[in-house]
């Protein structure tokens, strides 16, 4: 009879640990789902946490539809949203070892342009990063990096 009760103690704290678990996991991918982008200042601000902290929540949301990204080097790249968003959810986690500055440049209502500078030990990446007012949220819509 005692190893009964038991029994039955253990299956009830299981059960109610794997509903405490599958609670916690949707209430995290809710939050996942909802990235506030109502400001040019929290996209920039989430934009900066994608590129240089290893952020994933929101990246496809943080990008217009039409975003495009140029990096300036010995030989100019060009990246679509598809391959940059792809790009950045395999580096979640990983964040940069670096010193990031930002400054907006250019201000008006329904969009600004920013840059970012990422300072490194041994040299200097500024991203000039345009943000746009899409409907109620603001999108970054182009990415122009250059490395000193």
């Amino acid at each position: 009879m005692n190893s009964l009760v038991k029994t039955f103690a253990a299956a009830a704290l299981i059960t109610v640990s794997t509903f405490a678990m599958a609670a916690e996991t949707s209430v995290s991918k809710t939050e996942k789902a909802n990235i506030n982008l109502s400001t040019a200042g929290f996209a920039l601000e989430h934009y900066v946490a994608v590129t240089t902290e290893g952020e994933s929540a929101g990246v496809e949301q943080l990008f217009a539809t039409d975003f495009n990204q140029k990096i300036q080097a010995s030989n100019t790249q060009n990246h679509s949203r598809n391959g940059v968003v792809k790009s950045l959810k395999k580096q979640k986690g990983e964040k940069l070892n670096c010193v990031v500055s930002t400054d907006i440049l250019e201000e008006a209502v329904d969009y600004r342009i920013a840059k970012v500078t990422l300072k490194f030990e041994n040299f200097t990446k500024t991203d000039l990063v345009t943000l746009e007012r899409v409907g109620n949220e603001w999108k970054v819509s182009k990415s122009i990096n250059s490395y000193k």
